[in-house]
C-alpha cells in the first residue's frame, strides 16, 4: 500500500472569482472546475460554500475554498508568515526570473531570488495572504540531494535530541560545492 499522488490541496480564500482570475494572470493555471453546495458534504453541516480547482501543472491540483458564512479567514499568529507556504517547481532560472518580472509589473511583491543550494526561489503572497514559492532547480540539484540523502537521518536525529540545525548539509551554501 502506498500514496500514488496528491489528488490536490485547499486553501480558503477571500473571493472565489478573483482567486481563480489572479492565479489564471499571474501564474497561468487554468480554471478546471467550480463546485458549489448549501451542505458540507462530509459533515452534512449547513454550510454554503464555492469550491474551484485550478491546473498547477502535470497532475497537480490546486483549490480554493469560498466560505461567505464563516468569520473572516485568519492565519495562526504563532507560526511566522514565512513558514505555511506552497511551492511549485518552474523549469529553470530563466523561466524564474520571467515569472519574478511578470509578478512585479502587475504589482505583487516579491523576494528574492533565495539561493537554496539544491534548487533557487521567490516568494510571493497571493490576494488570500497565502504565501507562494516559485522554485527552480540548481544545476549542480542532483549532487546536493545525493549528499543530502546520504545525511538526512543523522540530521533528523541530531535535530531529534538537540534542537538546533545540524551542520550536516552545510555545503548546500557554499559555492565551491564540488560532486
Amino acid at each position: 500500500m502506498k500514496i500514488d499522488r496528491i489528488h490536490h490541496v485547499a486553501y480558503r480564500c477571500k473571493d472565489a472569482k478573483e482567486t481563480v482570475l489572479w492565479y489564471q494572470k499571474m501564474l497561468n493555471m487554468d480554471f478546471m472546475l467550480a463546485i458549489s453546495e448549501d451542505q458540507v458534504p462530509s459533515t452534512k453541516a449547513p454550510d454554503p460554500y464555492m469550491h474551484v480547482f485550478l491546473d498547477a501543472g502535470n497532475g497537480n491540483v490546486l483549490a480554493f475554498f469560498e466560505l461567505p458564512t464563516q468569520p473572516e479567514m485568519g492565519r495562526d499568529p504563532n507560526t511566522p508568515a514565512w513558514v505555511q507556504h506552497i511551492a511549485f517547481r518552474v523549469k529553470d532560472r530563466a523561466e524564474l526570473l520571467e515569472y519574478k518580472q511578470h509578478l512585479q509589473a502587475n504589482g505583487v511583491e516579491v523576494l528574492g531570488v533565495t539561493d537554496h543550494g539544491a534548487f533557487h526561489s521567490i516568494y510571493f503572497f497571493d490576494p488570500n495572504g497565502h504565501r507562494l514559492e516559485l522554485a527552480c532547480p540548481d544545476p549542480d540539484e542532483d549532487a546536493m540531494n545525493k549528499r543530502l540523502d546520504e545525511v538526512k537521518w543523522d540530521m533528523l536525529e541530531e535535530w531529534s535530541k538537540t534542537k538546533r540545525a545540524p551542520k550536516h548539509g552545510a555545503f548546500l551554501h557554499q559555492r565551491e560545492f564540488k560532486q
